[in-house]
């Protein structure tokens, strides 16, 4: 994969002085290929920051399920490209960045000169169907564009977008016929029957209209769409796969070819242009989750009388904005998988709504925006840890109307229900816990305007819904059983991590009410940890542990995508409470150590999708989101220098710059927000605070520009694998002896400076006040 850099970067300039850095923009260090082979799951197509349209290849077609038995090999497709794959079956729209589940791939566009196929054929007999074969060595991947060459028809392929708008401009070669493929059937995680209905008008001859309706993980998304061509449309027509078993007296025309109005549930149409002039065709594809005329607005107001180099430099300078929120040094790998990194986060939630504000709902109602932009794609069983936390620091005015598309979700859900994974208008219940809460708790302890009294309301009826995953046994029992689910002992954990984050908002606006009742619930934790053990443990409705357990296997024992020796450790908001349920400061420091030197067979986790050798460090699972709080867990303890010690090995194993550069699927960011900030040198353990874990730095000299307009300088001069330790800290030149930064310290700006080591400093150790948050004192 080439990574198209300025003229004047090149690796000699890149690895030159500091000075000379500072000339390449952050952009010029994004390798948008890293994470897209292996576990990733990323694409390395176009999009621009928190656009709805990810304008990306798609290598495949994998099937969700034939007839109803699920398709392992689905997994590897979460975004619909992989790195490995030889053929490319044509560019869809929408993907999810990083997932390890799926949906989406829609308005799939395929250029040909050749016969017409209506199939997409198979990787081993690509000549079967009008996907083409292709060269890494061809593509060109930078934010905002992508380029390849499909060989079997010598057609350049090159794409950007906007927002809501997707531009492709096809060059084929000179005297070829300029033909295009548009399969509204396609879609990543398909499966017979996904696509509900399918509808095009041909408009005039250079613009279409129409939308799809599908049923998948979004379990009803409606794409509406308008699309124009830069040139007319000289025949077109359609097949529809699936036979229509009743067409009243549509049959009177000769619908398939030449006739403006098509529909179907299988819908693969295909069009050519007048190409006498030899010039290249250029598509732009607007999309709106409401309307045929939301799409044409949107096409209008962002791409209208716009060339495709214009919309090319516009998405460029969008991303070079967004990027140069961190200036950084350091060689040039690191800063490449600094810069992706934000790159990743930048990608989803994404905006959910037409130029005019108006959106669909979780209601499937049309809404009118006015004081916020609503977002969607809330993966906040992964997000909440990390990310939202960063765009507290980095992005305020974009998270608080994500908290605000948050509670606009709640008000609109029939469960009263905050998100707990939702996209395209719709809830997908992915996972556990109600992690929403955190996010909104988390805003207004940051200071984001966020309205107080209905975030509370929204928190307590999402705690509070009797049927959502055994949450009435929780209240009663303060656990949930291993009788009643599989997942009983992190559903827990998940629970009392979330009523804390309740807890903490009623405590702050004087509802002692509700703050008592969400502190004992809080402490639900403690009913789950076998003490004679020291690990938690799944027990049974009428009190009793769960016999011959396991505390290595992810199957069977009570957890998801996880064992025992990890979730045992997820009480990020009573650390001091966990030290004492594992038997006190020493036997906790030498069960995180065995966590992270210990090896853990593949047989307790060879059947978990989400979980790899890759991304493990000793037992330590760093490819999965439960453990990500882990190493910063030192710093309560008599050894905080563990924790530097950890963190940089994490960095330098788990993220590199290459194609399988990612250890675990990137989770919509939630991966690469906790590099960002842990190469800041603190991490938000417990979010609902306004605490950041100070753990130690990676890189040399990094400075936030903040909304507000201060700057933030983190330096840490001698920084390096081997002075990985922090001897102090110092904040606008004062001594700091803090474990923890504050976010208003971080608002403020100013200097944040460390004293690097090759030794580890075991004077600098913190009680009391200078010790991170914990319930218990």
């Amino acid at each position: 994969m080439r990574i198209k850099k300025t003229t004047a970067c090149n690796l000699l300039l890149c690895l030159l002085s500091l000075p000379v850095m500072a000339q390449v923009k952050p952009a010029d260090y994004v390798n948008p290929i890293i994470g897209t082979n292996g576990m990733g799951h990323t694409f390395p197509g176009a999009c621009v920051p928190h656009g709805i349209v990810q304008l990306s290849p798609d290598t495949d077609t994998i099937p969700h399920n034939v007839n109803g038995v699920y398709q392992p090999r689905a997994y590897e497709y979460c975004a619909g490209y992989q790195y490995k794959d030889s053929t490319i079956v044509g560019f869809s729209h929408t993907h999810l960045s990083g997932t390890g589940h799926s949906d989406l791939g829609d308005i799939l566009i395929m250029p040909f000169t050749g016969p017409l196929q209506t199939n997409p054929g198979t990787a081993s007999d690509p000549d079967s169907g009008y996907r083409s074969r292709f060269s890494h060595n061809t593509e060109v991947a930078r934010p905002g564009y992508y380029e390849v060459m499909l060989s079997d028809d010598a057609i350049k392929v090159q794409l950007t977008t906007t927002e809501r708008v997707g531009i492709h401009k096809y060059t084929y070669p000179r005297g070829a016929s300029q033909k295009i493929i548009v399969d509204l059937n396609h879609a990543i995680y398909n499966y017979d029957g996904k696509v509900l209905w399918a509808n095009l008008r041909v408009e005039n001859d250079t613009l279409l209209t129409g939308y799809r309706i599908t049923n998948g993980w979004s379990r009803v998304n409606y794409t509406y769409f308008a699309i124009s061509f830069s040139k007319s449309i000289k025949k077109y027509g359609y097949e529809d796969k699936q036979k229509i078993a009743y067409n009243g007296f549509w049959r009177r025309f000769k619908v398939n070819e030449n006739f403006p109005e098509i529909g179907g549930r299988k819908v693969v149409s295909y069009f050519e242009f007048d190409d006498s002039d030899n010039k290249p065709l250029e598509i732009k594809v607007a999309l709106s989750g409401v309307s045929t005329l939301g799409a044409l607005k949107n096409l209008e107001a962002e791409a209208s009388g716009r060339t495709f180099d214009e919309l090319t430099i516009q998405a460029a300078e969008k991303w070079n904005k967004e990027l140069s929120v961190i200036e950084a040094h350091g060689d040039k790998d690191k800063l490449t998988m600094l810069y992706t990194s934000l790159y990743h986060t930048l990608i989803n939630p994404s905006v959910y709504a037409d130029v005019d504000g108006q959106y669909r709902g979780v209601d499937q109602a049309v809404h009118q925006t006015k004081d916020f932009m609503n977002y969607t794609v809330f993966s906040v069983w992964d997000t909440y840890r990390a990310l939202h936390p960063l765009f507290n620091i980095i992005n305020r005015e974009r998270n608080t109307d994500m908290v605000k598309s948050m509670i606009a979700h709640s008000q609109q859900s029939v469960h009263k229900a905050l998100p707990v994974w939702s996209h395209m208008g719709n809830e997908n219940w992915c996972m556990i816990g109600y992690h929403s809460v955190s996010v909104l708790s988390d805003a207004i302890a940051k200071g984001l305007p966020v309205d107080k009294d209905q975030s509370l309301k929204a928190m307590i009826s999402s705690s509070s819904i009797p049927y959502y995953d055994h949450t009435d046994e929780y209240m009663k029992l303060g656990y949930v059983s291993f009788d009643q689910s599989a997942s009983a002992a992190s559903i827990t954990l998940e629970y009392a991590y979330d009523d804390w984050t309740i807890y903490k908002l009623a405590q702050s606006m004087g509802n002692q009410k509700v703050a008592d009742e969400y502190k004992k619930r809080a402490l639900s934790y403690r009913n789950l940890f076998d003490k004679e053990l020291g690990f938690a443990r799944p027990r049974y409705a009428d009190g009793t542990w769960k016999p011959a357990f396991s505390l290595l296997n992810t199957h069977g024992e009570g957890f998801i995508e996880g064992n025992s020796w990890n979730y045992s450790f997820y009480v990020p908001h009573d650390v001091n409470g966990l030290i004492e349920m594992m038997g006190g400061d020493s036997r906790f420091i030498n069960k995180l150590d065995s966590l992270f030197s210990m090896h853990l067979p593949d047989e307790f986790f060879a059947h978990t999708e989400d979980v790899t050798r890759e991304g493990l460090l000793g037992t330590y699972v760093h490819g999965n989101e439960p453990s990500h709080h882990i190493p910063y867990l030192y710093m309560w303890s008599s050894k905080p220098w563990k924790t530097q010690y950890w963190i940089r090995e994490i960095m330098n194993r788990m993220y590199r710059n290459n194609i399988d550069g990612l250890c675990g699927n990137d989770d919509c960011g939630q991966m690469s927000a906790w590099y960002v900030l842990s190469a800041m040198g603190f991490y938000p353990v417990c979010p609902g605070t306004d605490q950041y874990v100070i753990g130690a730095p990676y890189l040399p000299y990094m400075k936030l520009t903040l909304e507000n307009g201060k700057e933030l300088v983190i330096k840490a001069d001698k920084v390096s694998d081997k002075n990985r330790y922090v001897k102090s800290v110092k904040l606008n030149g004062k001594p700091y002896h803090k474990a923890f930064i504050g976010q208003q310290d971080i608002m403020n700006g100013g200097e944040l400076t460390f004293e690097m080591s090759s030794q580890p400093n075991k004077q600098r150790i913190f009680k009391g006040e200078n010790r991170p948050y914990s319930l218990s004192e």
